[in-house]
């Protein structure tokens, strides 16, 4: 009996010293869960505060659309080369080639200054260099206005496909552009030889060189302005060409203030509203060098005024439009 007393008292100890050996939970000691929430939150405490920021795009920014004009101009073996190749396309197959162009301006520019000699009653000798001239200029000026406002749409595959700076297309243009007028110079040249006008010329010729840059640094902006809203509205095609059909008509390429003041008489004040025309100052400061006349200083200020303005409008629309142009083509 003893022994069997002892025996029930040795297993409650045994249970006792297993109920403080085991990991019995009370009420006050925390859980695991409780525990890994605490650490997180201390964890939390001591990083840093986190704010969230909007993602703003730079797209519309000025320094993307002034690098586009700097890839541009630097992928510049890429339009070179395309520019070339559009006058060979061109002119693929024929016999003279891109002489082609040389002769079409030269025949255009003998008839039309055949005729307005002879109606303004003024020496073919000093009318037709006057009229050829004119023409190798507003050709580029009718260019830039005309295959500008397209010069985006009709390079829907190469901006789509091919991955280059929106301006390589601009350059392209007016590269283009430039090697038609140089094939034209063809034509001055030989007029200088056949009516003698190394005689009139002295070093103030030498001024048609800037103002040749003129022409071709405003046909760049005439370009990015009207590729770019052309392109968003397909209205402005059709109005740029009437326009350009206006401007050539009230632009004197084919006649003269001065023939017009000698065939009718007080025509002085009158002549003077042909001020209000941009494209006349163009012409005017190439054409006048090129003649061996002196050169008005107004009209040098207001070409540099508008090719100032016509630059900020084009940085402008490549700041706010420049990503969208894939999208509309």
């Amino acid at each position: 009996m003893p022994a069997a007393a002892a025996r029930p008292e040795s297993v409650s100890d045994q249970g006792d010293a297993r109920t403080e050996e085991s990991p019995v939970h009370s009420d006050d000691t925390p859980t695991e869960a409780e525990v890994a929430d605490v650490a997180a939150a201390e964890q939390t405490a001591d990083a840093p505060l986190l704010v969230k920021t909007p993602m703003v795009s730079d797209s519309q920014t000025f320094r993307r659309a002034f690098k586009d004009m700097r890839d541009g101009f630097g992928q510049r073996e890429l339009w070179l080369s395309l520019g070339w190749q559009d006058i060979k396309q061109r002119y693929r197959r024929s016999v003279l080639g891109p002489f082609w162009i040389t002769i079409a301006t030269g025949l255009q520019a003998l008839a039309m200054g055949l005729l307005y000699s002879t109606l303004l009653n003024q020496p073919i000798s000093e009318y037709l260099p006057y009229v050829t001239i004119g023409l190798i200029i507003w050709n580029v000026i009718n260019a830039s206005i005309i295959e500008g406002a397209d010069v985006f749409i009709a390079n829907e595959g190469l901006i789509k496909q091919l991955p280059s700076a929106l301006s390589v297309h601009v350059y392209r243009l007016v590269w283009r552009q430039f090697l038609f007028f140089v094939h034209n110079v063809a034509i001055y040249a030989l007029l200088v030889v056949v009516f003698a006008l190394w005689r009139n010329l002295d070093v103030s010729v030498l001024l048609a060189i800037p103002a040749i840059g003129l022409l071709f640094l405003n046909a760049m902006w005439v370009t990015i302005v009207f590729g770019i809203f052309a392109t968003r509205y397909r209205d402005i095609a059709p109005i740029l060409g009437s326009m350009t059909l206006m401007l050539f008509v009230l632009t004197p390429v084919m006649w003269s203030t001065k023939a017009l003041e000698t065939a009718v008489g007080g025509m002085s004040d009158r002549a003077k509203l042909i001020e209000i025309v941009p494209t006349f100052h163009y012409l005017e400061i190439v054409r006048a060098p090129l003649l061996g006349e002196p050169s008005q200083w107004h009209h040098w200020a207001i070409v540099g005024a508008i090719t100032v303005v016509g630059w900020a409008v084009a940085i402008l629309a490549l700041k706010q439009y420049r990503a969208r142009v894939p999208y509309w083509v």
